[in-house]
């Protein structure tokens, strides 16, 4: 790139020259694909299957760069991670990107890059996109916009599945929570905490294919992004009008992010998330899924927090360590900030 190219300009997203020479050495070079390279206004895509899920997500976080990730990452992260909860085998994706005049052109390519390498450890293609380039002030440095498809399997469809879920079935989560916002939090505010939080940033779908292949009984699962643990609790509660139950004891929680959390009046469990999955399954196959989970350096650390219980429907009830019960409501409020 040339000097006056170092930076992006209103002109890299005018659809002229500058546009074309940005997509052809940066977009498509990290990219590449035979789907992509048609570069036509709509992706042809084979998709042999009796049904496909489609889903879309925004990216706004801020710092754009965090321990364990940066926008780019988080964007196929986010956006396999909701096709593959969905019980279907991501496939493709879109990405499109609004930045803003005056975006430093080496920035832009790190995050292209980490887009591209999260997608090809995926397994997934990103076959379509956009650029858009807004005046300097009219957006916070990058925005990124993806789309995903997956191909999806009449007995994975765990949409359809849910309403079977029954009192003693049990939740499972592949590791510790509150990872990714407090990492983000961290780095944002610069506490410069001793001990350093990394984000949880990771693609899931390998690990949930391996659990779909394996087991029968999974009739929920959901990545607690925002609003964290809690919130995804809360919202099954009120699907299926019956209780859960959590253990406080059985939560995993870093020490790093426990003591954080403490130190800024922060619950764990409304924490953002983003290489981890709830499910719920039979108890007869929750040490299978134990086991495959602690196969897979995404979820050595997985546990069994909680069951569906018959009392106190479209609860959620946390068990303390001293015996107590509290109610976990979902969050109201933010507690963080642009976390995802």
């Amino acid at each position: 790139m040339t000097k006056r190219e170092e930076k992006i300009l209103l002109s890299h997203g005018n659809g002229g020259r500058m546009m074309h020479d940005l997509i052809e050495n940066l977009f498509l070079r990290h990219f590449e694909n035979k789907l992509l390279s048609e570069q036509s206004d709509s992706a042809i895509l084979p998709v042999n299957t009796e049904e496909i899920a489609f889903t879309t997500d925004s990216f706004v976080i801020d710092p754009i760069f965090f321990p364990g990730g940066n926008i780019g990452k988080l964007a196929v992260c986010g956006t396999v991670n909701d096709l593959a909860v969905s019980g279907a085998e991501p496939l493709y994706l879109s990405v499109s990107f609004i930045i803003e005049e005056g975006f430093p052109m080496n920035e832009l390519e790190l995050i292209v890059q980490s887009l591209a390498e999260e997608a090809k450890k995926a397994g997934v293609s990103i076959v379509t996109g956009d650029t858009k380039v807004v005046n300097k002030g009219k957006c916070d440095k990058i925005f990124i916009n993806t789309a995903g498809i997956g191909r999806i399997k009449t007995e994975n469809n765990l949409a359809a599945k849910t309403k079977n879920t029954k009192p003693g079935d049990v939740i499972i989560i592949n590791g510790p929570i509150g990872d990714h916002g407090m990492a983000v939090m961290n780095a944002r505010e610069s506490f410069n905490f001793k001990t350093q939080v990394l984000s949880d940033c990771a693609c899931l779908n390998g690990l949930i294919k391996e659990i779909l292949e394996q087991t029968t009984s999974v009739t929920f699962m959901r990545d607690p992004t925002r609003g964290g643990v809690a919130t995804v609790l809360n919202e099954l509660a009120s699907k299926i009008s019956k209780g859960i139950e959590i253990e406080e004891s059985a939560l995993p929680v870093n020490k790093g992010v426990q003591a954080m959390c403490e130190l800024l009046g922060f619950d764990p469990l409304y924490i953002a998330n983003e290489g981890k999955v709830v499910i719920v399954a039979s108890e007869e196959e929750s040490e299978l899924i134990l086991k495959i989970m602690r196969k897979n350096e995404l979820g050595k650390e997985a546990s069994v927090i909680g069951k569906i219980v018959a009392e106190h429907s479209g609860r959620v009830v946390l068990k303390s360590v001293t015996g107590g019960k509290r109610i976990i409501d979902s969050l109201t409020g933010d507690q963080l900030p642009r976390i995802c």
